[in-house]
């Protein structure tokens, strides 16, 4: 769901490299610990939680030069080192999801059964280097991984009472809540600034209920379709309900950042904040939302293969890790072709009367520059609704 934009660390004094640098370190980090299969379970999303660590901290995670990668197009690296503490929080978060969505994955019958047994020794691996991992950096994730198992029987139970209550909703989102939550807060612990924990997880929680609900609407169609369990269509929850309660968890996450207490503040609006404002408005365009879909490129500059629109298969994760981070110029998530910083008149123009956008990827940058208004609507600099 997040993807930085190479361009849009200039315009904050940032080092591009910086998201690769802690991709490297977290695909790397897999792989010291639970060998090369595990570089699979890399997510690109729990990136974030080694750069808000780091953006806690009072000094960077120590490097180390990682050798030539093909995916860095055989070109060396300097890396956080695997047994740094923004790494192994990282790498916890990617075993435990990873092996959530394999099991998903079979569950929704999207593995052939001969692969089953196979499949569920890949996932109890890495589950175990997940609380392997966890017990190193002091997180608990007993209680995470109870919440990711009772899911299963939450979907059933609303699928055969109906959602007889408002809170159905929120008792589906319960699980990616919770793992958001505590893993935002323990950032805070292990960069030695206990008084974060409580806003981080607040902030956390509210990122679970985001990514969640946009999985559901991304895939409402290709779920109904298969006829497999959407939370939308159990909850009886309209598109537009959905991405209205996405937006209203967005403004909160930011309201609960501002009382956090941050090192390295652009580097955290870089790398969340501005891809969380394009992941949003990618969403307003699949569910038709008016008002966050002002600033957007026409439908037909957009990538032909919309990665946003499918749920990628296990064969295809590494691939979109490739495309979308590894390459080093494939930045720009809203571009049909390597982004070059240069203003796309036949659109940027029309969404943006600024000259803080650079014309990169979108206004959403444009927005987080800005710096006015209260997070609560229109920063009045361009016509995107945005949260500055």
């Amino acid at each position: 769901m997040l993807r930085p934009c190479r361009h849009g660390a200039a315009r904050y004094g940032i080092d591009p490299s910086l998201w690769q640098a802690h991709m490297c370190g977290l695909c790397l980090g897999l792989r010291d610990g639970q060998g090369q299969r595990a570089r699979a379970a890399t997510n690109t999303d729990a990136v974030v939680l080694s750069v808000l660590t780091e953006a806690q901290d009072r000094a960077p995670a120590v490097r180390r030069t990682a050798g030539p990668c093909p995916l860095r197009g055989m070109r060396t690296a300097r890396v956080p080192v695997a047994t740094s503490a923004p790494v192994q929080l990282a790498a916890t978060a990617s075993l435990l999801l990873g092996s959530a969505k394999v099991g998903d994955h079979i569950d929704d019958g999207d593995v052939r059964p001969l692969l089953h047994r196979p499949m569920r020794r890949i996932a109890a691996g890495w589950s175990a280097g997940a609380q392997a991992r966890a017990a190193e950096v002091g997180l608990d994730i007993a209680p995470l991984v109870a919440a990711i198992e009772a899911q299963a029987a939450t979907e059933r139970r609303i699928t055969a009472t109906g959602p007889s209550d408002p809170a159905a909703l929120d008792d589906l989102t319960v699980a990616s809540r919770r793992c958001a939550a505590e893993f935002f807060a323990h950032t805070a612990v292990l960069a030695g600034r206990p008084g974060n924990a409580d806003p981080l997880r607040a902030a956390g929680a509210e990122f679970g209920r985001i990514a969640h609900l946009a999985d559901a609407l991304t895939d409402l169609e290709a779920d109904t379709a298969a006829g497999r369990f959407n939370p939308l269509v159990a909850t009886r929850t309209s598109s537009a309900e959905a991405y209205a309660l996405v937006r209203e968890s967005d403004r909160a996450l930011r309201r609960t950042l501002r009382s956090a207490e941050l090192t390295r503040v652009p580097a955290l609006r870089w790398a969340l904040l501005d891809p969380l404002a394009t992941a949003l408005r990618r969403l307003g365009e699949v569910v038709g939302a008016p008002p966050a879909t002002a600033g957007a490129a026409p439908r037909s500059e957009y990538p032909t293969e919309d990665r946003t629109s499918r749920r990628p298969g296990s064969g295809e994760s590494l691939q979109l890790i490739l495309t979308q981070y590894c390459t080093g110029y494939a930045c720009c998530a809203d571009h049909t072709r390597p982004c070059t910083g240069d203003r796309q008149e036949s659109w940027v123009s029309r969404s943006c009367g600024c000259d803080q956008c650079g014309g990169c990827c979108d206004c959403a940058s444009c927005c987080s520059n800005c710096g006015c208004g209260d997070g609560e609507g229109d920063c009045g600099c361009c016509d995107c609704d945005c949260s500055c």
